[in-house]
């Protein structure tokens, strides 16, 4: 059996990334997954691979209304119910605040901020419907913090949290729980781009990375996408029935203080 038998989830950002692994594992773990995203090539790849009957893709701009409508629609049309989701999509831009458009700014928010609102407010009344189930928000390692050249992320991740505690408390009435996730670095083309790259050496790119982090975390290393996912899974099945309203920091130690070995 299982962690997530008869269970069915969406989750946004699927198509690579953090997303993509949370899909994979879900479905091992026994769950149907509504796959969303706006790549489009690469999401129904990935559905492919976990297989018909297990998994269908959604092209979603998690910043519109009409798509959260048609994402939920044909999460229920496919799988008959929804009582899960992850917010997982997301997107950073390197700027100091000062030297940030308003248009930039603004799509971040849009995205990160906006989309997490919208998905929570079209996913939990079907949750509800289907008898409870779980939202499970991704934060960052930011919303604990600050972090030069990332405030407009760094401020809709803390607004995330907001996010995240208000909805526990207004939807754990309806079997509803809602956590969230707070990634530090994580090897995902988001803070690696040479990911994009497909001249690029995926060994090597982890191992600059891991170089790059050494003396920054504890642990001595980026973290993998895997390890989020297992995070969420967490927070997705029953070993975490007791906790709603929580930020669970994924950082290999970073946010524990400042080395000065």
């Amino acid at each position: 059996m299982g962690k997530l038998d008869g269970r069915v989830v969406i989750v946004t950002g699927a198509a690579r990334g953090q997303g993509e692994q949370e899909a994979r594992l879900f479905a091992e773990e026994g769950a149907r997954v509504v796959l969303a995203d706006v790549l489009d090539e690469q999401g129904e790849a990935v559905a492919k691979e976990i297989g018909e009957g297990r998994a269908r893709y959604v092209h979603l701009d998690v910043s519109s209304e009409e798509g959260w409508a048609g994402a939920v629609a044909a999460a229920k049309e496919g799988f008959g119910k929804v009582d899960g989701l992850v917010n997982n999509a997301g997107i950073l831009r390197f700027n100091a605040l000062v030297d940030t458009p308003l248009d930039e700014f603004m799509q971040v928010v849009n995205v990160n901020q906006v989309g997490c609102f919208l998905g929570i407010r079209a996913v939990a009344p079907a949750i509800g419907e289907a008898g409870g189930g779980t939202i499970v928000n991704t934060a960052s390692y930011t919303a604990m913090t600050g972090m030069a050249a990332v405030g407009t992320y760094a401020a809709t991740k803390h607004a995330i949290l907001g996010l995240t505690r208000v909805a526990a408390m207004e939807l754990a009435g309806d079997g509803i729980r809602v956590n969230a996730v707070c990634p530090g670095a994580i090897d995902t083309a988001m803070s690696n781009p040479a990911q994009l790259d497909p001249d690029a050496d995926p060994e090597a790119m982890t191992e600059a990375l891991d170089e790059l982090y050494r003396k920054l975390v504890p642990l001595g290393r980026v973290g993998r996408p895997r390890e989020v996912a297992d995070l969420a899974l967490f927070l997705t099945g029953q070993d975490s029935s007791y906790i709603t309203g929580q930020p669970f920091v994924i950082d290999g130690g970073w946010l524990a203080g400042v080395s000065i070995v």
